[in-house]
């Protein structure tokens, strides 16, 4: 292990600069938390060979002395990832959480471009607009948990690599394609060309999700709370789907939303029970 203390250390001020979106896309980094989402990306790594593209881990002193840091630190090295230990009070200066675990790994940013993609059959999110950290991570858990084909994230949606989404996904982000799209229209029309049945939901859509056939391939755009599906997705959606809400609300919060949604089609699907 490589030993830091100054806060003037390279590899500490890029930590730091990762927690801001523009230094995130400038270097092709992000970093990620916690012992189980660092766990979920040493395994997957190892896996894979490649994937994650683990750059380096960082371990506070506390951890690198406890029982835990045995499954972190000796594969890390072993696979010839560097592995650094901070103070703990250096440690606490770059973490972007309140009570750190003590272990972040900082990895290569790999975009995958929907253009690009070869789509399995499936159920596919479109996220439209979505600019809450953990709405986000928790629709990506959701897709993940429901075994959907994959995410599709637009440019006015809040940046995928984003510290709160990434821990919002509980590694999710590593087990399923997250895919990145231009504008919602271009996402829908490329959804579209590839056989996928578009459906928006609305809370006047004219069908609701439990009259609906959602057992095909399908594509779902998921809007913003605050600005629903947009009206690229409106006007070139296949159909406007709804889930029905006999209560007094007037609307659910997105990344329930898309729970709902993604399940009753998993449901049709037959997936639910798998």
């Amino acid at each position: 292990m490589i030993r830091l203390t100054s806060s003037k250390n390279p590899v500490v001020k890029e930590i730091r600069s990762l927690r801001n979106k523009s230094d995130r896309q400038e270097k092709g980094l992000y970093f990620i938390e916690g012992i189980r989402f660092v766990g979920e990306a040493v395994n997957e790594h190892a896996t894979s060979g490649s994937m994650p593209d683990i750059r380096y881990l960082v371990v506070s002193e506390s951890f690198a002395s406890g029982a835990d840091s045995e499954s972190f630190i000796e594969p890390c090295i072993n696979r010839g990832i560097k592995v650094y230990c901070m103070t703990d009070s250096l440690f606490e200066s770059v973490s972007d959480t309140k009570n750190p675990q003590g272990i972040l790994a900082v990895l290569g940013m790999k975009k995958d471009l929907l253009k690009d993609a070869a789509l399995k059959d499936g159920i596919l999110v479109i996220l439209d607009g979505i600019r809450d950290p953990g709405n986000m991570g928790t629709i990506i858990r959701t897709a993940d948990a429901a075994g959907c084909a994959g995410v599709i994230v637009t440019d006015g949606c809040v940046d995928l690599f984003n510290p709160k989404v990434l821990r919002s996904t509980m590694g999710s982000i590593f087990h399923l394609p997250v895919l990145h799209c231009g504008s919602t229209k271009e996402a829908v029309d490329i959804c579209s060309q590839k056989g996928y049945l578009v459906c928006a939901s609305h809370t006047e859509g004219s069908v609701s999700i439990y009259d609906a056939d959602l057992s095909g391939n399908i594509a779902f755009v998921i809007g913003s709370e605050a600005d629903g599906v947009s009206s690229e997705a409106l006007d070139n959606a296949d159909m406007l789907i709804r889930i029905p809400m006999p209560g007094r609300a007037e609307s659910l919060n997105a990344a329930v939303a898309a729970s709902i949604i993604i399940y009753e089609s998993a449901r049709q699907r037959g997936m639910a029970s798998e």
